[in-house]
């Protein structure tokens, strides 16, 4: 079929697991130092720009609410405190409803990706003990952005555009997938950052209705 589809990026956080809220409160706990001003903008900012680095948030963070400019030896120390205080609960964090079963009983059928911002070592080996990664073609984290995960996927696979699908809960998500002239999917949870999307963009609660949506939007021929 033309518009068959052959390959699913998914991103992480708030798409397979449940563990945005994770993020948020690693955020909030390391600036609470700089009092409660600081945490609400920091959180708020977090939860707007979700899929962004954490090297992109702290450099901005330091810069514009506390006039610090950080040093890459600050920046990795702050980056590798935030990886303590995240990666046993985000492995510990529940699935989004339907995700794993879907992972499971889909994985001979489409090539599957995950494109996050969460670094790509930290993000292997979350997946490695949520017993998830081998059903996985490859996984992509930062420091790239995720319109290059997309390109490189596209190109290195070889897929058309018409037969990718990208599932996302984030505008960096949203954005790289319309970029790419690629299917986006948009998981909204309560935690989701709002941002305005194309009328096209179906948008899921949760994964158990998915494969009901991939044979609704590709199974026309």
């Amino acid at each position: 079929m033309g518009n068959e589809l052959k390959a699913i990026i998914f991103d992480f956080d708030g798409v397979i697991a449940e563990s945005v809220n994770v993020k948020t409160e690693a955020f909030a706990k390391m600036y609470n130092q700089y009092g409660n001003e600081v945490v609400k903008k920091v959180v708020t900012h977090h939860l707007s720009h979700g899929g962004i680095s954490r090297f992109e948030k702290f450099k901005l963070y330091h810069k514009e609410l506390l006039e610090i400019e950080l040093t890459n030896q600050h920046l990795q120390e702050l980056a590798n405190r935030f990886s303590e205080l995240v990666v046993k609960k985000v492995v510990d964090a529940p699935f989004v409803p339907g995700a794993l079963e879907f992972i499971q009983g889909n994985y001979k059928y489409y090539d599957l990706f995950i494109s996050s911002g969460t670094p790509e070592n930290e993000l292997k080996e979350i997946m490695i003990r949520k017993k998830i990664y081998n059903y996985f073609i490859s996984i992509f984290g930062s420091p790239d952005k995720k319109i290059k995960h997309v390109t490189t996927i596209k190109k290195r696979w070889n897929y058309k555009q018409k037969n990718i699908l990208f599932v996302g809960d984030a505008r960096s998500d949203y954005e790289a997938a319309k970029k790419s002239n690629i299917m986006f999917i948009y998981r909204r949870n309560t935690e989701s950052e709002e941002f305005i999307l194309d009328d096209r963009v179906i948008t899921i609660a949760d994964l158990k209705i998915f494969p009901t949506i991939i044979e609704r939007i590709f199974d026309k021929d």
